[in-house]
């Protein structure tokens, strides 16, 4: 019997189950999120070596990182009907192909706009790479062992975060930036090569009739309504602010009209109607406007303003990925005893006070200063994102929540390409300001630290709403009926990372 056989005879008997055994297939899934994941936090500490590269500004640069999340968001919600249609195996392989391939045109790209349209083919190949690689650990692993298997995909998850601005500041140092993006052709290569010899071939099954509507209107809305609040924090009566917004506006009010009327929607927005779960991930949405955007200026001042390197940036970073990464499984440990209000309160409390002092930044700011409130800020996202998550989980209809992680997954993207394009407008508008007001005599450089003293200001002022917010929360209804809203399994096709 092969290795593979073995491995889907086992998944089937828990009994005979061997850890062994699911290892090769379980590496191709662990590489290929692993490079994707990665890939989502190198560009960050990247991005003062590509604005001083491309000679082009912030605003300009900031579009590898929304176009590359809306890319994500817009094939999310597809994973489950590609998977039905063409096979788990052939759609994983076929997205780490698509996503090795945009990190080498990303490589050698010559321009911001072939960068921008190179980083949005990533996306598209990255998008499904997490959900499609839970969909086939649920297959591998028995029932009772699928929580220590996803324990195991939980790996990259964290090690990413820690290490990926360290990889990333290393070799735009040391070798050149081309190579954050080429270093993931050898990693693509294993990945692939892992997926066609270990991965087992899957059934196709009769996917549901597919979306086209709501899949062609939703990237326009966003990408739109993305464009216009960059736009808007230069200038918000602008030509190009009222033109994105209105475009944008237009196409998500068709969307939502064309996703309530659809039987088989890409996205279920009937889960609204839960006044539990409309509470619970708006806060979460507010709460990602102020952190996603933070922590996308943090890296540019310590390069531009405080003139360290990008490794000794990355390095400057870790202990905000580490300290979120203790106080995530903390905050699992008591979300089950006294639930989300408690936990998202005093995480985002933390939050809002690491903001407000950074907001108050000033150019003999001490680094340590800078540290301690990563570390204080890490360990308030690590205990307030997990148990909000699960909390908008839990208060979605029984009968929906298989629909509502591509729905969550997908908006939380949106949310951060809003907070990276809407939060870099404002910073620049904010030092144009500044240094307008303080005439051409004075100091640049104080009017660039005022500047994103204002926003980090903007961001601690969300967390803070995301604080009172936080009292709104309430055990759901159905955990109140039911106990738990755990026993209803979602499509692993539906999964995000």
């Amino acid at each position: 019997m092969s290795k593979l056989t073995q491995t889907k005879t086992m998944s089937a008997g828990g009994d005979d189950f061997s850890l062994k055994a699911i290892l090769p297939p379980l590496a191709a899934i662990v590489v290929g999120m692993i490079m994707v994941i990665l890939d989502s936090t190198v560009v960050n500490n990247a991005i003062p070596k590509l604005v001083e590269y491309f000679d082009t500004d912030l605003k300009t640069i900031q579009w590898t990182v929304t176009g590359y999340t809306l890319a994500l968001s817009a094939v999310i919600p597809l994973a489950g009907w590609m998977s039905d249609k063409f096979g788990s195996k052939q759609i994983f392989m076929i997205t780490i192909a698509l996503f090795t391939i945009g990190s080498v045109l990303c490589g050698i790209a010559q321009t911001p706009e072939q960068l921008i349209i190179y980083r949005i083919i990533q996306g598209l190949g990255g998008g499904m790479v997490g959900p499609i690689g839970m969909t086939m650990v649920f297959k591998l692993a028995p029932p009772e062992r699928r929580g220590s298997i996803m324990g195991v995909l939980g790996i990259p998850m964290l090690i990413a975060p820690a290490f990926g601005p360290v990889l990333s500041g290393w070799l735009v140092d040391s070798v050149s930036w081309h190579w954050i993006f080429i270093i993931n052709l050898p990693i693509g290569i294993i990945a692939f090569i892992l997926g066609y010899k270990y991965l087992p071939k899957s059934d196709r099954h009769a996917a549901p009739h597919l979306d086209l509507f709501g899949m062609c209107l939703a990237p326009i809305a966003f990408s739109m309504l993305a464009y216009g609040v960059s736009e808007g924090g230069t200038n918000w009566s602008s030509a190009s602010t009222i033109t994105g917004l209105t475009v944008g506006g237009i196409a998500l009010i068709l969307f939502i009209f064309v996703e309530l009327a659809q039987k088989q929607p890409l996205l279920e927005l009937k889960v609204f109607k839960s006044s539990d779960f409309t509470r619970s991930i708006i806060l979460t949405w507010i709460v990602q406007l102020g952190l996603f955007g933070a922590m996308l200026i943090v890296p540019l001042y310590l390069q531009g303003v405080m003139h360290y390197t990008a490794l000794e940036t990355g390095w400057i970073m870790m202990p905000y990925a580490l300290c979120a990464g203790i106080g995530m499984p903390v905050s699992g440990r008591l979300f089950d005893k006294i639930g989300a209000r408690p936990l998202a309160f005093v995480g985002l409390s933390v939050v809002s006070i690491s903001l407000f002092i950074l907001s108050g930044i000033s150019v003999d700011t001490s680094l340590w200063v800078i540290i301690l409130c990563m570390c204080i800020m890490g360990l308030g996202m690590g205990f307030s994102m997990m148990p909000l998550n699960t909390h908008v989980l839990n208060s979605a209809p029984r009968r929906l929540v298989s629909r509502v992680t591509p729905l969550t997954t997908a908006a939380q993207q949106v949310v951060v390409s809003f907070a990276v394009a809407g939060l870099t407008g404002y910073l620049m508008s904010q030092i144009t300001s500044h240094a307008a007001s303080a005439g051409a005599d004075a100091n640049p450089l104080n009017a660039v630290v005022a500047g994103y003293g204002d926003a980090f200001f903007l961001s601690a002022c969300l967390a803070t709403a995301g604080v009172a917010l936080s009292l709104l929360l309430r055990k759901p209804k159905q955990q109140e009926e039911d106990g738990t809203a755990g026993g209803h399994n979602p499509d692993p096709a539906m999964m995000g990372h």
